[in-house]
């Protein structure tokens, strides 16, 4: 099981409340992003377990950094986030290398248990 988790969300608010979501279900929090550039980076220094990651990023989207986390020597598990709705994304989350994808209404302790564990 992952224990430690970087999250990535170019909404601080969100990164926020993950972070306590997280928090509460027994993960450590080590670092936050707030654009795909910024989570390579910080996922490289910290090497977390886990990354919560948005799909919506400003400089490139999840599922470019969710392939080049995956190219680590040792890659986090990834959990994609969206304020979107998983259908919106069609066959592009089936083809991602991630874990799971939750929607960003729907983050709760049980759904990210649920994939993380």
């Amino acid at each position: 099981m992952p224990k430690t988790v970087l999250i990535v969300d170019d909404h601080a608010g969100f990164r926020s409340i993950a972070s306590m979501i997280l928090a509460n279900a027994g993960y450590d929090v080590v670092g936050e992003a707030a654009d795909g550039g910024e989570a390579l980076e910080v996922a490289r220094r910290l090497q977390p377990d886990a990354v919560l990651l948005d799909i919506e990023l400003p400089d490139m989207t999840g599922f470019a950094v969710a392939e080049s986390l995956a190219r680590m020597d040792d890659p986090p598990v990834v959990v994609l986030v969206s304020g979107r709705r998983k259908t919106d994304f069609g066959g592009s989350l089936a083809r991602a290398t991630a874990l799971g994808f939750v929607a960003k209404d729907e983050l709760s302790e049980e759904a990210l248990t649920a994939l993380l564990h």
